[in-house]
Order: structure tokens, then sequence, then C-alpha cells
């Protein structure tokens, strides 16, 4: 069985991967990007990511989908990745990092 603590350190890995995806269109990683709404990790190793696109008519949603299902796949411990496309809310500007501001010269 899973420990609590071993469920934030995969929570943590998840991150630091999902930090390692970019956007193609836009230099910024999509957790900076403000595209990842919510990461749950089960006790099983389900991995759950609940994210947005910058616009709903993105042509690279399936890559960025099949990017994120194969990486955070590859964490210790996960066993399954379920990847949740949702609009709503609909992204904007304001839910991008101070990080990914400064690297786009918006702050």
């Amino acid at each position: 069985m899973t420990t609590p603590a071993e469920i934030v350190r995969m929570e943590q890995d998840v991150v630091y991967v999902l930090k390692t995806i970019f956007d193609p269109e836009i230099p910024v990683n999509i957790y900076d990007l403000g595209l990842i709404y919510e990461i749950e990790v089960e006790p099983d190793g389900v991995a759950t990511i609940r994210m947005t696109l910058t616009a709903a008519n993105c042509p690279m949603a399936d890559q960025l989908v099949e990017d994120v299902e194969r990486e955070v796949g590859k964490v210790k411990g996960v066993s399954e990745v379920s990847v949740i496309l949702t609009f709503d809310p609909a992204w904007d500007k304001s839910m991008m990092s101070d990080e990914a501001l400064l690297e786009l010269g918006l702050f």
C-alpha cells in the first residue's frame, strides 16, 4: 500500500515532469503557463491530471495530452495516467506563474 508520504512525493515528481513539457507555440512549460488545474495521485498509482489549453482550437492539443500521458507515466510509482481536458474555467494570462510572465516579458 502506498503511504501518504509516497503520494506526496509522486505528486511532487509529477509537477517536476510537467515543468519539462513545453507548449509548442509558447516557450514556457505547461505547469508555469497555468495549463495544469489539478494533479491527483491515488494510492493505487493512478495519476489524474486536469488541464486546459491556451485555446480550445489548439492544433497541438493531441500532442500535448500524449506528452503528459507519456512523461507522467514514467514517474516512479505511477501505474496509469488519466488526462482530463477541460475549458472550464477558460485559460487566461492571469493563470501564469511569475516565472512564466518574466520569461515572456509580461511582468
